[in-house]
């Protein structure tokens, strides 16, 4: 089928949204009519090249939300044509030794994610100006349709709004899980939560929910920081160095136990200050994406000893998309997680540029493509 979608033709390029054709489902695959995508970080760093990609052009995207209006055969017996669902940006196949192991978030098939063959046939799903494109993370979701494997596909309660239910397939279940998943905050705990975008509130409001007694944000912008305090947050700081000395008197010099990097491009000079913020045996959670070929760290390895301090890693929240993608949209609709204050704004496809100007200037927490008749 015709459609639209915004494509990336080239390293620092704008999206250029323009008539794609999209793939009918073979099997294993559905058809989606989408209602709402996420504008995420992750997609600007296809532009900046810090996410490199095998060729393009390449279509973002891979928060989104809509309606299954196609079955291709074979596909599971509980996705059916009318279910409202939520793409979850790495598939899950269950069968792989780290989805056997409770490691959803590191499923084997998302070693694919970034070749744009499609999991059912190593074909590609998508063609624009008569060339193959490469879907982010096997998605698309900048585009009103999109066939897709179903291992990608976690149905939802329907009365979600679609715009808050795209959140949920990356940035907030990344985020929330790696407070409650993988930082493990706890009750009592002093947790540290470094970047205020979408991720990082999602972080925080997984540290106030899971019963952290302060909850510190730190971003340079003065609005985030008031809406962070809005969100749950104890403690505000413009940057790390400043927080030191207040978190280090808040403690009574245990510092934080769990710090948490969310911000949207990651330095390798902000672990020290922020394993400087985190307290003896504590865990410092690198969440935020560096650029692929960044390989220096700054960290004084004796202090990382002999406090026996701990780096992590975290991708997808350390979750399992099929548990956590319904559990978050019921502590949505219990009024525990607030999606709704995270939407700064809604775009149409055709303002997509702007959309990522207003992310890259700071004027967002989250933005929001919604889709009409006129996108389709």
């Amino acid at each position: 089928m015709k459609t639209k979608g915004a494509v990336l033709w080239g390293l620092g390029e704008q999206w250029s949204v323009e008539e794609i054709e999209i793939g009918e489902p073979v099997a294993g695959e559905v058809q989606i009519q989408l209602e709402a995508a996420g504008m995420c970080h992750s997609d600007h760093h296809i532009v900046t090249g810090a996410t490199p990609m095998p060729s393009f052009p390449v279509m973002g995207g891979h928060e989104g939300a809509g309606v299954i209006t196609k079955l291709g055969p074979g596909v599971p017996a509980d996705l059916a044509i009318g279910d409202h669902v939520v793409l979850s940006f790495i598939p899950a196949c269950g069968r792989c030794p780290a989805c056997v192991s409770g490691q959803m978030a590191l499923c084997d098939l998302g070693a694919g994610l970034l070749s744009g063959l499609a999991i059912s046939d190593g074909t590609y799903r998508i063609q624009a100006r008569g060339q193959n494109v490469i879907p982010m993370c096997l998605l698309g979701t900048f585009s009103p349709y999109m066939t897709v494997h179903h291992t990608s596909v976690v149905k939802i309660d329907p009365t979600v709004p679609f715009e808050v239910a795209c959140l949920v397939g990356c940035g907030v279940p990344t985020g929330f899980g790696s407070a409650t998943n993988v930082a493990n905050v706890m009750p009592g705990d002093t947790t540290v939560i470094v970047g205020i975008g979408g991720v990082g509130m999602s972080a925080l409001q997984g540290a106030v929910l899971s019963g952290a007694t302060n909850v510190i944000a730190i971003d340079p912008l003065p609005w985030k920081r008031e809406m962070a305090m809005k969100f749950g947050a104890t403690h505000t700081f413009e940057n790390v160095e400043s927080a030191i000395v207040p978190v280090m008197e808040l403690t009574e010099g245990r510092m934080a136990e769990k710090s948490i990097i969310t911000v949207g491009e990651m330095k390798g000079e902000l672990v020290e200050p922020t394993l400087t913020l985190t307290s003896k045996a504590g865990t410092c959670v690198v969440t935020a994406m560096g650029h692929m070929i960044d390989f220096d760290v700054k960290q004084n390895n004796f202090l990382l000893a002999m406090l026996q301090k701990r780096v992590q890693g975290a991708i997808f929240g350390g979750g399992n998309a099929r548990k956590d993608i319904p559990r978050l949209l019921r502590l949505y609709k219990s009024g525990q997680l607030n999606l709704d204050d995270m939407i700064t704004r809604t775009y149409s496809l055709d303002e997509i540029n702007e959309g990522y100007k207003d992310m890259l200037e700071g004027r967002n927490i989250r933005g929001v493509i919604k889709y009409t008749d006129a996108d389709r």
